[in-house]
């Protein structure tokens, strides 16, 4: 009776984590997010520089700029928390860079906007 209880209890187990693996959107169907791994090449070390990423939505649905998280306190986001990006139309999120790693560097950040969908991007370059 156990036995056939805890097969059943790891059949439903399994079977949803497999619904719920399926469920996740594929965001590259949603958007398209350009220098998602961005090259500074060069930079002057101890000076701050910065970056923009296009997000365009390329769904039927409008989708929701939600939070950029960093990987640290030297990159510092600008975006429009809550801007709403309409089917077709496009957003700019900005990654700033204080300069102050000496030597190579490789940033880090995630985008999270509605429905679930997270995109990390990131940066590198030589400061000197």
């Amino acid at each position: 009776m156990m036995k056939k209880f805890l097969m059943t209890v790891l059949i439903a187990g399994a079977a949803f984590v497999a619904n719920a693996q399926t469920a996740q959107k594929d965001i590259t169907k949603i958007l398209s997010i350009s220098n998602d791994n961005y090259d500074f090449g060069k930079i002057v070390y101890g000076k701050p520089v910065e970056y923009a990423l296009q997000v365009k939505n390329i769904s039927s649905e409008p989708v929701t700029i939600e939070n950029v998280q960093v990987g640290c306190g030297c990159t510092t986001p600008k975006y429009t928390k809550g801007q709403v990006i309409a089917p077709g139309e496009s957003a700019s999120i900005t990654l700033g860079f204080n300069g102050m790693t000496k030597g190579n560097f490789q940033k880090s950040a995630t985008l999270f906007f509605s429905g679930a969908l997270t995109k990390p991007v990131a940066f590198h370059g030589v400061a000197e």
